[in-house]
């Protein structure tokens, strides 16, 4: 049995640690799938339990030299658990370590540079000690890079902290030994230029500033990690921590945790829904904002949903709970969130397998060049005397200078980052990406398929035109009068209508329902009628006078009412599903993009393609049943991408067909359950926005890849040395530290500007606009493709072209054979068939037309 787990992982603190992490469990016998999170440090794994259990897999992180534990939803989450805490423990760390590296940084400089440092230039000795004992205290302050980094090269997996513990330490121990020497010659009474040249190869203020300034970049990194959560956290600050519920008639105030389903809760003006229920009474304007993005209020009624964390604005609401705790509608989304933040896009793959083998590569490429300045880079040394360093420090430099310099953490964070933001980014806006993989998939479409019945219309009838006779208003009351009782969506559309109107509501008599037709009914002593075309027949009433204008609205896909009395019709009423008021411009929107809208719908041509000229689609599909729809996207996936908008039952097996499926927020749990993408509105421009944002967010990877491949292309061969022979002699360690540092926060800051993308403004980039293709005719051809057999018989006695004429001519008579080609060479007579015929009938007309059938 297939199962998925989410584990907790720690000791992970560059790329390279997530790849051996992903590696070490991605090996176990039973793992079908591994995603390795390095911005929230933890892992979910995807296995069948008859091959594997949690034990071998944890077994396998530790293994690896990481911990892991399995992770634990809360029941209800707050922004509490996603507070910042590793920022401020860094923070502390690296005060510390400035507060010493200032005077090693001066002290060390100072002496080269000849800056004033007193009594010590003349005192070498001390000023190395004092230098020794600051540097080896910052190094104490940020043991957890040597800890974790060593620890790495024990399990065989070096990371980013080993390079760091490398270089530190490589500048330290160096730096030691010169001290050792530095006093051997001060104690036996060397030359005072022996001495000075032996102080200036110590490297302390590198030891102190590389781990330092590593803690700077970790510091602002973690600093700009927490600020990828905002919008999570911004969610959860939404709900309110307690909840006002009415119990045996009194109010109760609770924690928001120990409500329950079917417990009565009280919503007062300016205070937001604690959780997701029914009202049952009062009335009252709602701000849905903070959830879909819609500035204007919504109004609540007796029936209607009110979802958790939006605010009352007036009435008082009494509503019935019906979710609860992580099922609310507000957790949804931030499960929403958080699972597409843990996923992996298919761009990060080329980073992944670059980190797994980054840190070793790096390390050799270290060691050959120190062996190559070693080797030969005496003459250039000698050559150079303002270089002012032995060839053993500086080839110990150069291989410093790599470590530091390198930087797999720009790697690791390029795509996390950028999906964390972009999909915080996403539910600020009502649109919610359910992986990386939406994310990344939805900006590539070259098709969207639009159902139509609640997608681009708003799913349910309204009366779109009143013709009359007599005064409107009373047409209306007459309609009202006999309608309101009825349960039917027809007659809903009138009653919504007339109560909008105003209208007056008269009493009834002998009223009749004939079910399916219509309905009658006395009022005032007249009788009156209301129903379809073939009921006002029956009753004998003409037509005539308005048979041009019900064909008319016909055309328009709207459904006429007729309301007469008992001698003739008094006027009609047209009801449709109309064209919801934005969907015409997303479509165009859409279009501009370069994407082919195509509509696809259940409803009748008619209907169809008058919705669909509203709108501005020019191809349209109609009469689709569920599987019809299946097999319209299965075929244009043969054409490019495509995407599926919908959002009842009958879309759930196209949104799951489609590369990307996209529910609309309001339509059935199944149609959101099968989609990739979820839009919080029913607004289709949430689905321009979603394809813009999507654009936007896998150009930032991109743009942050490049970075973190270029960075490191650039700067290590730098700091080998290559520009020497141009008079760049070398990169200080220091500066590589420095240099690192800054790359993995230009990654991290560049994935922050996700968060000003505005969804609504046309940006500059366009997919060429497809061709597209005629479905309804691909179709078709499929079709008839599958159903055309083939068959090849064997003729004798044709000798020339007219006897290869007549052959064909007798075939191609019979019933069920679609074509008949002749071969006058071989006999041969290919024969494609649209049905089963026997070989009996075929050699009867063969036979009739003077001609030899051999099998």
């Amino acid at each position: 049995m297939n199962c998925e787990e989410k584990y907790d992982i720690s000791g992970m603190s560059c790329a390279a640690c997530s790849a051996r992490v992903d590696k070490a469990v991605r090996k176990l016998e039973g793992v079908n799938d591994v995603n390795v999170n390095l911005l929230t440090n933890s892992m979910v794994v995807q296995y069948n339990e008859e091959l594997t259990n949690k034990e071998k897999i944890i077994s396998a992180v530790v293994k690896a030299g990481y911990g892991a534990s399995i992770h634990v939803e809360k029941e209800i989450k707050t922004s509490e658990d996603l507070k910042d805490k590793e920022t401020p423990k860094l923070l502390r760390r690296l005060i510390a370590s400035i507060i010493l590296l200032v005077p090693l940084f001066y002290l060390g400089m100072g002496f080269m540079l000849e800056w004033p440092i007193g009594v010590l230039h003349d005192n070498l000795l001390i000023l190395a000690a004092i230098e020794m004992v600051l540097s080896l205290s910052i190094m104490i302050i940020n043991r957890k890079f040597f800890t974790s980094g060593f620890k790495a090269i024990i399990h065989r997996a070096p990371n980013m902290d080993t390079l760091v513990a490398l270089g530190s330490g490589v500048a330290f121990l160096y730096s030691f030994i010169m001290t050792i020497v530095l006093l051997v010659r001060v104690v036996s009474g060397a030359e005072q230029m022996v001495i000075h040249m032996t102080a200036m190869n110590l490297y302390y203020e590198t030891a102190g500033m590389v781990p330092t300034l590593i803690t700077i970049g970790k510091t602002l990194e973690s600093y700009s990690k927490g600020k990828t959560t905002n919008s999570i956290k911004a969610l959860m600050d939404l709900s309110p921590k307690t909840a006002i519920i009415l119990k045996e008639g009194e109010e109760a105030e609770i924690p928001i945790n120990l409500v329950q389903i079917g417990d009565i809760f009280i919503i007062k003006p300016g205070q937001s829904a604690p959780v997701d229920g029914e009202v049952i009474e009062g009335a009252s304007s709602v701000d849905e904002s903070m959830l879909t993005g819609e500035s204007m209020p919504i109004e609540k009624e007796v029936g209607s949903i009110v979802k958790s964390a939006t605010i009352n604005q007036n009435g008082v609401l009494i509503c019935k709970a019906t979710r609860v705790g992580n099922d609310t509608t507000l957790n949804q989304i931030i499960s929403l969130v958080e699972r597409a933040s843990n996923s992996k896009a298919k761009i990060s793959q080329i980073a992944d397998k670059v980190s797994g083998i980054f840190v070793p590569v790096v390390i050799i490429i270290s060691f050959i060049v120190f062996a190559c300045w070693m080797l030969f880079g005496k003459h250039f040394i000698d050559s150079h005397p303002d270089i002012q360093s032995t060839l053993l420090s500086y080839s110990i430099e150069r291989a410093i200078s790599i470590l530091v310099v390198s930087c797999p953490c720009a790697l690791g964070l390029a795509t996390p980052v950028a999906i964390m933001v972009g999909s915080g980014k996403g539910a600020r806006i009502g649109v919610l990406f359910k992986n990386a993989v939406a994310i990344e998939e939805t900006g590539k479409i070259d098709y969207v398929v639009f159902d139509k019945t609640g997608t681009i219309t708003k799913g349910h009838p309204e009366v779109t035109e009143v013709i009359s006779n007599i005064d409107e208003h009373e047409l209306l009351s007459i309609a009202f009068s006999l309608e309101r009782n009825s349960n039917h969506p027809l007659a809903k559309a009138i009653v919504d209508r007339a109560t909008r109107d105003n209208a007056q509501s008269y009493d009834v008599d002998n009223f009749i329902n004939v079910s399916g037709k219509g309905i009658s009914g006395t009022i005032n002593s007249q009788q009156y009628h209301v129903g379809n075309m073939s009921f006002i027949k029956e009753l004998g009433i003409s037509l005539d006078a308005y048979s041009k204008k019900i064909i008319e609205l016909s055309k328009e896909g709207k459904t006429t009412i007729i309301i007469s009395n008992d001698k003739a019709i008094i006027g009609l009423i047209a009801i449709s599903d109309t064209v919801k008021e934005d969907s015409k411009e997303a479509i165009e929107k859409i279009k501009s993009l370069g994407v082919v809208p195509i509509m696809l719908t259940g409803d009748n041509k008619l209907t169809a393609e008058y919705i669909s000229r509203q709108v501005g689609i020019d191809q349209v599909i109609s009469d689709v049943l569920p599987e019809g729809k299946y097999q319209v996207v299965e075929e244009l996936k043969k054409q490019g991408k495509v995407m599926m908008v919908g959002d009842g039952i009958n879309d759930a097996v196209a949104l799951t067909s489609a590369d990307i499926g996209m529910a609309i927020g309001q339509g059935s749990d199944i149609a959101i359950e099968s989609a990739d993408v979820v839009l919080m509105k029913s607004s289709l421009t949430e689905a321009y926005s979603a394809i813009q944002l999507s654009r936007y967010i896998y150009r930032n990877i991109k743009e942050n890849l490049f970075w973190a491949f270029i960075y490191n292309i650039i700067m290590i061969p730098i700091a080998a040395g290559v520009l020497s022979g141009i008079g760049v002699y070398k990169l200080a360690p220091w500066m590589g530290s420095a240099a690192m540092a800054l790359s993995s926060l230009f990654v991290v800051t560049n994935s922050l500007r996700i968060n000003f993308f505005n969804p609504h403004k046309k940006h500059i980039w366009m997919s060429k606009t497809k061709h597209a293709p005629d479905i309804l005719k691909l179709i078709i051809e499929e079709e008839e493709k599958e159903n055309t057999m083939e068959k090849i018989i064997k003729v004798g006695g044709m000798m020339c072209m007219h006897c290869v004429g007549h052959v064909k001519k007798a075939l191609e008579a019979i019933d069920g054979v679609e074509s008949a080609d002749p071969d006058l060479n071989t006999g041969n007579v290919a024969i494609k068939l649209s049905k089963e015929i026997s070989d009996d009938l075929l050699k009867a007309a063969i036979e009739e037309a003077g001609y030899e059938f051999i099998k």
